[in-house]
């Protein structure tokens, strides 16, 4: 143990055996470690374990359940939504292994591991796999809450392609789970999210996929409504290969937004075609002639390259993000949104208000079956704000609730849990799911956390409680 023990606190003596650090509050690197990449959720928990390996998340989970500890999980920190203000958090940024067997195409990952890590070594045998929008965002917490990919719509959701779980439940128990070993628990954590236990490895599929064609088409915002009918329209038409998202995207002038977009307004739709290029391009015409194209990134890609295509930040922000599935795109619902984020929206606070395109693959059923419950809609509104001070704050919730108010008459009435945004009361933390799922995540928490030490962020309660 690196530090704690200058405490002199009989809590933490069962501690001693963690070979990572173990700090509180105050104690050198403290901050550093509980800092994740969305600086809205600051993290002030009485201890924080840097997990190096599986037996110190085991022996920290003991430690938790012994004291009536509440605990807390972050990997990369992307989708922290909540600040953890008291309790245990673990950390698994030191827990990055990757293992490729190339002759059963998969892949096994540690607890801290990036999609970038997965990427970088799978590409050399010619295989991928169904990362999301951001290759720096943690492999587990992405699959856990079902995954949504930017080639979804070919392959479905991440959580179809796993194979196999290592957890450690709350009580320190460290279990297997597959579809023949605790199948109820390997059914809970793949759209579950964390509620059931701390994964500390995950094996899944990979893609036979070396490269795609993917990037972006850019106009002008004045142009949004030409270019926004325009898809909606083409997105009824194009095969499941064709994976698309239409995104108003207002840039701040900052350095580390390349130029012409740096402090733009524009319409974007990012593309990612798996099929043969020449096809993919021909698919694209009607989007290249709705309006006066400005920036055009579309390119044959090495999968590895996935990043150019929605050139998410890669530096740690403040964020404010928020989702809701929608059954379809009427004209009722293009003007309803550009009302509230197109080009006469001078005030509209948020820096992305995005559309996705769903269907295909990610409408059919999982092979087996999961708590994902985002198959029935056919698109998905996804939000970003940057609440940089106390007056963008403000702003960003005021443009936050009156986008998602304007868009409800659209919605299934559910979210995905991933990009659900800071949760709620009881009832908003159910949206994720439908009520039948929900019932049986909530028996499934009461088996293996009946105490709800794991408490924080998108958590559901025991039932009963």
């Amino acid at each position: 143990m690196t530090a704690a023990t200058h405490h002199n606190t009989p809590d933490l003596f069962a501690l001693s055996e963690i070979h990572g650090p173990v700090l509180r509050p105050g104690d050198d690197g403290y901050a550093d470690e509980v800092t994740g990449f969305n600086l809205s959720a600051l993290h002030t928990p009485e201890v924080v374990v840097g997990a190096t390996g599986v037996d110190d998340i085991v022996r920290a989970l003991r430690w938790a359940s012994a004291t009536d500890t509440p605990v807390a999980v972050q990997a990369t920190g992307h989708g922290a939504n909540f600040p953890i203000p008291y309790g245990l958090l673990i950390t698994t940024t030191r827990m990055t292994g990757v293992r490729i067997d190339p002759d059963r195409r998969v892949a096994t990952v540690e607890a801290g591991a990036k999609w970038r890590d997965v990427l970088n070594a799978a590409a050399p045998h010619g295989l991928a796999a169904l990362c999301g929008t951001s290759t720096d965002a943690g492999v587990v917490g992405y699959t856990l809450g079902g995954g949504l990919p930017v080639l979804g719509r070919t392959y479905g959701y991440a959580a179809d392609l796993v194979r196999s779980l290592q957890v450690a439940t709350p009580d320190g128990t460290l279990r297997e789970c597959d579809p023949d070993q605790e199948p109820e628990l390997f059914w809970a954590l793949r759209g579950g999210k964390g509620n059931v236990g701390v994964v500390t490895s995950l094996t899944f599929d990979l893609l036979p996929l070396p490269r795609l064609l993917g990037g972006g088409i850019y106009c002008r915002g004045e142009h949004a409504e030409a270019l926004l009918t325009t898809w909606e329209d083409w997105t009824h038409q194009v095969p499941e290969e064709m994976c698309s998202a239409f995104t108003l995207l207002r840039l701040p002038p900052l350095p580390q937004i390349p130029e012409p977009l740096r402090g733009g307004f524009w319409a974007r739709v990012a593309i990612a075609w798996t099929g043969d290029p020449a096809q993919g391009e021909s698919l694209l015409a009607p989007l290249r002639s709705a309006a006066p194209v400005s920036i055009d990134t579309v390119e044959d890609m090495p999968y590895t390259a996935m990043d150019r295509i929605f050139m998410e930040p890669q530096d740690p922000l403040p964020a404010r993000e928020c989702c809701a599935l929608l059954r379809g795109l009427p004209p009722d619902a293009i003007r309803a949104f550009l009302s509230q984020a197109g080009p006469q929206a001078t005030d509209f606070a948020l820096l992305a208000a995005e559309i996705r395109h769903m269907g295909g693959a990610l409408a059919r059923p999982a092979r087996l079956e999961d708590a994902i419950c985002a198959r029935d809609a056919n698109y998905l509104l996804d939000s970003v704000g940057v609440p940089a001070t106390p007056q963008a704050a403000k702003a960003v919730e005021t443009a936050t609730t009156s986008l998602y108010k304007a868009m409800s008459p659209y919605g299934t009435g559910r979210t995905m849990i991933n990009i659900h945004g800071t949760p709620g009361n009881t009832t908003d933390r159910a949206r994720a799911w439908t009520p039948e799922v929900y019932t049986r995540l909530r028996q499934d928490k009461s088996t293996y956390d009946p105490t709800n030490l794991l408490r924080f962020g998108h958590t559901i309660t025991p039932s009963g409680v």
